[in-house]
């Protein structure tokens, strides 16, 4: 019998509906040319802010450092991560790419030349931005997509969920990603252990002469009913956003298919918090049928009341 990988991570809830909270407009955000990031450490300001939601379900962060290496470069980078957790929150967030000489892509004047001619922004400018915005968080979910480093972003919050899941779980062994390796036939499972708002992610990849054959994503509640078939829900999130899970779900599994990597997937209109769910936890997937890690990941998702 194989041991299950307990791993956590994190979800929040906002208003009335998961996939109601974020669902913006359709504009496709730039994608940026290459993989880049860089390091910056930010601290927690110790400010009065608005109370934070109560939490009703998930694990608390263990205090530790936790770190993750990409062990592949590309474009002559590789991604290292480190985050620190003081008190049960994240009081440090380093996230870079470093060459081979161990120097950052934000001291490459020449490719954040070319970048921002392109695209607009920079490493040098949208990696700190990228860690402000996970402090201030306090998840990978609610870090926004930076306009012009979307890829950037999604690698970002795939490794930073990753990291959140090894603080859950207080393992502080280095998480190695053999990114940009073969993915390994076989099938694939993440599982959220929590509902929000009596839905909880299901997903199960399935890799074939080493592509992806099937994805299979779904909300489901705790009969495993999906919420593709909740009539209720459809009709009044078709009235609000122009979607609903009876067809961006659908939509969502297949564009992964036919792409075959989440970051070149398009955003689904009236969807978008959903469809940058989706590829997060997609993003998990390769990386679990890149080292050929079958084991089910169990994701103790954190949930929020109003």
């Amino acid at each position: 019998m194989k041991m299950k990988k307990l791993i956590t991570g994190t979800t929040v809830l906002v208003m009335s509906t998961l996939l109601l909270a974020a669902c913006g407009g359709g504009n496709k955000d730039a994608k940026d040319t290459k993989q880049s990031s860089a390091a910056s450490t930010e601290k927690v300001e110790k400010t009065e802010e608005t109370a934070a939601p109560e939490k009703i379900a998930g694990g608390d962060l263990k205090d530790g450092e936790y770190t993750l290496e990409e062990k592949n470069e590309n474009n002559g980078y590789r991604a290292v991560f480190t985050m620190v957790v003081k008190d049960g929150k994240i009081t440090e967030s380093k996230y870079d790419n470093i060459n081979k000489d161990g120097k950052s892509k934000t001291e490459d004047a020449e490719y954040n030349k070319m970048m921002k001619e392109k695209a607009g922004i920079s490493p040098d400018k949208f990696i700190p931005e990228l860690n402000d915005a996970f402090l201030k968080a306090q998840s990978a979910d609610g870090v926004d997509v930076v306009t012009g480093a979307t890829h950037s972003t999604e690698s970002f919050k795939n490794y930073a969920q990753q990291l959140i899941q090894a603080a859950q779980a207080g393992k502080t062994d280095k998480i190695e990603i053999d990114n940009g390796a073969d993915l390994k036939d076989g099938e694939y499972t993440l599982e959220e252990k929590n509902e929000s708002n009596g839905y909880r992610t299901a997903f199960t990849l399935v890799v074939k002469d080493g592509k992806i054959a099937e994805s299979k994503y779904d909300n489901i509640n705790k009969d495993g009913k999906s919420k593709t078939e909740d009539a209720e829900y459809n009709k009044m999130m078709n009235e609000k956003s122009g979607t609903s899970p009876d067809k961006f779900i659908p939509e969502l599994n297949k564009g992964l298919v036919e792409k075959q990597k989440p970051s070149e997937m398009d955003v689904v209109t009236g969807a978008t918090h959903s469809t940058h769910a989706f590829q997060m936890y997609a993003e998990q997937l390769i990386n679990a049928a890149e080292k050929g890690d079958t084991a089910k990941i169990e994701v103790d998702n954190i949930v929020f009341g109003k």
